[in-house]
Formats: C-alpha cells, sequence, structure tokens
C-alpha cells in the first residue's frame, strides 16, 4: 500500500522474482517467457518520479541499473539492451532492464508494441537456461558498487 492508502502492485508485490534485496531497492527477474534475463530495478518506497529522491538516492538507483545493465549484457549477450522508466500503469519508481536480439518477437521495436514474429522457442529455452549465471552476474555486478558497499 502507498502511503496515501491507494494499491500500488510494486508496493503489495515483490514484483518478480526478487534476485537481490537491497535497503533501499530491489532485482526483481521477470517472468516473461518470450524475454529471458528481463529485470527491473525497483525503488522499494512508494515514490513516482526520479526527482522525488534525494540526489544521493538517484546516484545509488541508476548504479543499480547500470549494474543490472552490465550483468545482463554479459551472460545474455543481446543485440541490444533497452532500459526505460515509464510508470504510467505503476506510479512506483522502477527501471525495465530488457536484453533484446534480433529474432525476439518484437524486435526492433518495443517490447510492449505488436508481435513481428514468433520466437523460436528452442533459442528462448537456450536463453532461459543462462538464467542462473544472471542472478550470480547480477549480484556480483550492484554488489560490487561502492554505493552499495558503503565503501
Amino acid at each position: 500500500m502507498t502511503d496515501s492508502g491507494t494499491s500500488c502492485d510494486l508496493c503489495d508485490e515483490t514484483g518478480g522474482e526478487v534476485i537481490l534485496h537491497a535497503e533501499k531497492f530491489r532485482v526483481v527477474l521477470v517472468d516473461d517467457a518470450q524475454y529471458p534475463g528481463f529485470c527491473r530495478v525497483v525503488w522499494n518506497a512508494h515514490v513516482r518520479e526520479m526527482s522525488d529522491l534525494p540526489a544521493t538516492d538517484r546516484t545509488l538507483l541508476m548504479e543499480a541499473v547500470w549494474g543490472v545493465e552490465m550483468a545482463v549484457r554479459e551472460v545474455m549477450m543481446p543485440a541490444k539492451m533497452n532500459v526505460a522508466s515509464l510508470g504510467n500503469m505503476v506510479p512506483h519508481l522502477h527501471w525495465h532492464v530488457i536484453p533484446r536480439h534480433a529474432d525476439d518477437a518484437h524486435y526492433p521495436n518495443p517490447v510492449w508494441a505488436a508481435t513481428q514474429r514468433d520466437a523460436d522457442p528452442a533459442m528462448l529455452a537456450t536463453r532461459a537456461a543462462l538464467l542462473p549465471a544472471l542472478r550470480a552476474a547480477v549480484a556480483r555486478h550492484v554488489n560490487s558498487s561502492p554505493l552499495n558497499t558503503g565503501k
């Protein structure tokens, strides 16, 4: 629940499989069979916009986003990364970190656009098999940030 008492999906639920939980944010692996490796970095407190955070928290959050991006690139080896903070449907600060492959269902359009093709199930399974390595890489990249370790 938000401070105003209204319901918020990201306050009421984790938003996916939590693969890293820090004091102020969490990294979740989104359950999307079409996009193995799709992660979200979710600010734990109900905040609507980046500019609502103090400068130190904005920096902390962006360091986490870039750490997740580096982990996803390292493990999933996408053709391109999509990193976005939209929040139109859920006005709770969160960033989408999405690996994109030339053979994915929507490429080159956004993942929220019309499907361009059926993704190859064998390729999706190959990418899904990388998720254990991705979990470890996210922990390594995000936890190594001096902002997150307190160093």
